[in-house]
């Protein structure tokens, strides 16, 4: 009997360690198979492109194919609600950015149940750029205080194009009109390239939009750059003023990023190898170079400072949505 108890004690003891060491085990075999990354917008556009300069690169830091599979609609929220709701095991991750992770359950709470923050984990940024307000190529306005001025001399007039309601484009948009005053008509589209297609053939007058999408278009004469929504002037378009540089938007300062997120549940030891594999890509040479020629500013942040960047900017986005009074359901 005495020996029944014994066994029965040590079982007891032991059974709490059996998840842990499972856990430990799964973890240091990881990759043992292919890992897809979710990118929430189509192929060809300024997210897409940053994926693919990347992920090949990552496959080969892990030994293990890396698939990208772009998941489109609802703002990308398909797709970072594919992720949240997928085994978390380290095998599908999300390449991810604020419209479906941040903004789309700011502005339709009762359609997007979901935070972003707390149902994903951050693993890593890869990097960022400014969005870029543009102008069809007839707009009578040579810079950005003629620009203003022609707004605000036809309030409701003027419009402006973005990838639909409630993203992150909207509502940076939103933030421009906000600081500067001005009454412009919001005209939502499918697609960061569609808004550039219409804007380059005159049927819309404004837009902001991505830098990697936007700057060959900008360099092309195709369309007119006004500014980039970052503090100081882009590398890439280094011509092109900040929209800073301007008195109406002199506290300016917005970029968007692009990085990696896993299902909430993953565990530390793969978010951690994760984390590692991506941030040595993100400083090599080569990489680097691919993400500044695409316009983007590669970014080193992981853990901690990477959760603690995005908390801030899901602050200040609220507090842009609510006093643009935007909601979509």
């Amino acid at each position: 009997m005495q020996t029944i108890r014994r066994l029965a004690s040590v079982l007891l003891f032991a059974a709490p360690l059996a998840i842990p060491l499972h856990a430990i085990a799964q973890a240091a075999s990881w990759p043992a198979q292919p890992l897809i990354a979710v990118v929430p917008f189509s192929p060809g556009g300024s997210v897409d492109v940053a994926a693919r300069i990347t992920m090949p690169r990552l496959a080969e830091k892990l030994r293990q194919a890396v698939v990208v599979e772009n998941t489109v609609g609802a703002s990308g929220t398909i797709a970072a609600q594919r992720v949240i709701n997928a085994k978390a095991d380290g095998y599908t991750m999300l390449f991810a950015v604020s419209s479906p992770v941040t903004v789309a359950p700011l502005v339709s709470p009762n359609t997007y149940k979901f935070d972003g923050l707390r149902d994903l984990v951050p693993v890593a940024a890869i990097a960022s750029a400014p969005f870029v307000l543009v102008g069809r190529p007839t707009l009578q306005a040579a810079n950005t205080a003629e620009l203003v001025k022609l707004i605000r001399s036809q309030p409701g007039k003027l419009n402006f194009g973005t990838d639909g309601v409630g993203t992150g484009l909207h509502v940076t948009a939103e933030m421009l009109k906000q600081q500067a005053s001005l009454d412009m008509v919001h005209v939502p589209y499918k697609s960061g390239p569609q808004v550039l297609t219409e804007l380059a053939g005159g049927q819309i007058d404004l837009a902001v939009l991505p830098m990697a999408l936007v700057q060959a278009f900008v360099r092309d004469g195709k369309v007119k750059a006004y500014g980039v929504t970052s503090a100081q002037r882009w590398p890439t378009l280094p011509d092109v003023p900040s929209l800073a540089e301007t008195p109406d938007f002199k506290a300016l300062d917005v970029n968007a990023w692009v990085g990696v997120m896993l299902p909430a549940q993953t565990d530390r030891a793969i978010v951690d190898r994760l984390a590692q594999a991506i941030n040595e890509l993100v400083a090599e040479p080569e990489t680097v170079k691919r993400l500044s020629d695409a316009g983007y500013k590669p970014m080193q942040m992981s853990g901690a400072p990477f959760a603690a960047y995005l908390a801030k900017e899901k602050k200040d986005l609220a507090a842009a949505i609510t006093a643009a009074k935007i909601r979509v359901d």
